[in-house]
C-alpha cells in the first residue's frame, strides 16, 4: 500500500508571490502563508501562527503571481517536499516546502474590487489548478 502526502491550507499570504523563470522557462512561484489558531490558555484566549513556504510550478505559478498578493485569504491544497541545498558557507541545510497542486481566492467579491492586480469581477471565491504532471526533483 501506497501512503499519502496531502496538505490542506487556509491562510494568508505572508508578502507577494515572488516570481522566478528558470532554464526551459519554466515558472515557480513562492511565497510564506500564515495560518493561525486561537484556544484558552488559563482562561486567556492565545493565537498561535504557523509561518509555510508554498511553492507553485508552471502555470499554476503564473494565475498566483497575477491573482495572489500579500494579505489575501487563499486555500492551498498540496503535499509536503523536502529538499537540500548548500548555503553560502557550503553548509547542507534542508527546507521542508508545501508544493501546491492547486488553489482558491477566498474572501468576499470587495476583497478584489479596486484590485489593480486582479481582473475578478464576480464572487470569490476562484480556483486554479495545478498540472498534474509530478514536479519531483526540480532544483530553483
Amino acid at each position: 500500500m501506497s501512503g499519502i502526502n496531502k496538505v490542506i491550507l487556509v491562510g494568508h499570504l505572508g508578502k507577494d508571490p515572488e516570481v522566478r523563470i528558470l532554464e526551459g522557462g519554466v515558472s515557480v512561484t513562492s511565497f510564506p502563508l500564515a495560518t493561525s489558531e486561537t484556544f484558552n490558555k488559563d482562561g486567556r484566549k492565545v493565537e498561535q501562527t504557523e509561518w509555510h513556504n508554498i511553492v507553485m510550478w508552471r502555470g499554476l505559478a503564473e494565475m498566483a503571481a497575477k491573482f495572489l498578493q500579500k494579505g489575501k485569504l487563499v486555500y492551498i491544497e498540496g503535499k509536503l517536499r523536502t529538499r537540500s541545498f548548500e548555503d553560502k558557507e557550503g553548509i547542507k541545510k534542508y527546507t521542508t516546502e508545501v508544493v501546491a497542486e492547486n488553489f482558491t481566492m477566498l474572501g468576499r467579491k470587495s476583497d478584489f474590487e479596486g484590485d489593480s492586480r486582479s481582473v475578478l469581477k464576480q464572487e470569490a471565491p476562484l480556483s486554479y489548478q495545478g498540472n498534474s504532471a509530478a514536479d519531483d526533483g526540480q532544483a530553483y
